[in-house]
């Protein structure tokens, strides 16, 4: 893949697509979200993300599908993420660079996100075979006890812009072999790299009668984001995003007896002594820093520094930065892209500012 057109048309990216998969692509009728190339500004393509009503039968056929997916052996279920996985290797380059032309990150960290999933899946195949439970002794007569896990049901996931992709994998293969089938809300402001999936996915599912098992649903977070948080067919909700979001989200699950697994904003520092290797100090803080332009919930915000070798690591700092290539993040060399819009430039420059 050498040009942004051709990384579209692989994945059969138009003009505009739907935002809605439910065991069948819907005919979406919510609000439309411009994916937009944080490299040139210019808008990729456009989604028809999905009303309430469209999120309603998204879920709906989730919920259908988990009746005959919790009873399907976890081996047997493990051979269909199996296939997942084999159908991501088949892809992963072209999937990689969608990732860099949406989001921004340079080709071998969008390329490096996919293999992510790669791995997590060849994971979740050994797990289908480990869903074990505790045997225990009884002290009743000609009784035993045992320990046996149940699938809790449709699986909300909700991922950030930043990781577009290795999130959804790591939650959803999981759950999966686990017997829960997943309803997935990505960041409206990376949905061509989750309707990529969601196609790569259903190559495989298609023709199984679990196609609903991993469905899709894109929207904003006061409308789709709320509904999901709120929804009681949903027993739990696994979100990555910023800190806000997560105070927002957590006490509406918890409100109504829900689970939530929260992946939030960070804001990590690195303590440098004087005793310190000054180069090894260098490179790890421009690396942390740096990587996908300081926009992982592990990036680097703030450095600690004693006072006594403080301008010395400055100068290796700002010498360290001079070097870094930025630019197209396709383009072979380049070690950072862009931030993802105006607004996250406009951000960094406040922040900075204080």
């Amino acid at each position: 893949m050498t040009t942004r057109s051709e990384v579209l048309e692989h994945f059969g990216i138009t003009a505009n697509n739907s935002g809605a998969f439910g065991g069948t692509w819907l005919e979406t009728t919510g609000p439309v979200f411009d994916s937009v190339d944080p490299s040139t500004g210019e808008v990729l393509a456009t989604v028809t993300g999905a009303s309430l009503d469209e999120y309603d039968t998204v879920v709906e056929a989730a919920t259908e599908a988990f009746d005959g997916w919790r009873m399907l052996p976890a081996p047997q279920r493990g051979e269909y993420v199996r296939r997942i996985g084999n159908a991501l290797r088949e892809n992963r380059d072209e999937l990689g660079a969608l990732v860099s032309v949406e989001m921004g990150k340079i080709l071998p960290e969008g390329i490096g996100e996919v293999q992510e999933m790669i791995d997590i899946c060849d994971f979740a195949v050994g797990l289908s075979r480990q869903l074990y439970g505790l045997t225990m002794a009884s002290e009743r007569p000609r009784h035993r006890m045992f320990e046996q896990w149940h699938p809790l049901g449709p699986i909300g996931v909700i991922t950030a812009f930043n990781f577009p992709v290795a999130p959804w994998s790591w939650n959803a293969t999981i759950a999966s072999v686990c017997g829960d089938p997943i309803v997935w809300k990505p960041s409206e402001r990376t949905p061509l790299t989750a309707i990529a999936v969601t196609r790569i996915v259903q190559s495989v599912m298609e023709g199984s009668g679990f196609e609903a098992v991993f469905s899709l649903v894109i929207g904003d977070g006061p409308t789709v984001g709320d509904a999901m948080s709120r929804d009681r067919r949903l027993p739990l909700i696994s979100a990555t995003g910023s800190c806000r979001m997560g105070r927002i989200l957590g006490p509406i699950v918890a409100e109504r007896m829900g689970r939530s697994i929260l992946e939030l904003g960070g804001n990590n520092a690195v303590v440098v002594m004087d005793d310190a290797d000054l180069d090894l100090a260098t490179r790890a803080t421009l690396f942390s820093a740096v990587g996908t332009a300081g926009q992982r919930c592990t990036s680097q915000r703030r450095l600690i520094v004693q006072s006594g070798i403080a301008d010395e690591m400055v100068r290796r700092l700002a010498a360290a930065y001079r070097q870094v290539p930025i630019g197209d993040p396709l383009e072979e060399g380049i070690l950072m892209g862009p931030l993802t819009s105006q607004r996250a430039i406009d951000e960094m420059l406040s922040l900075i500012h204080i």
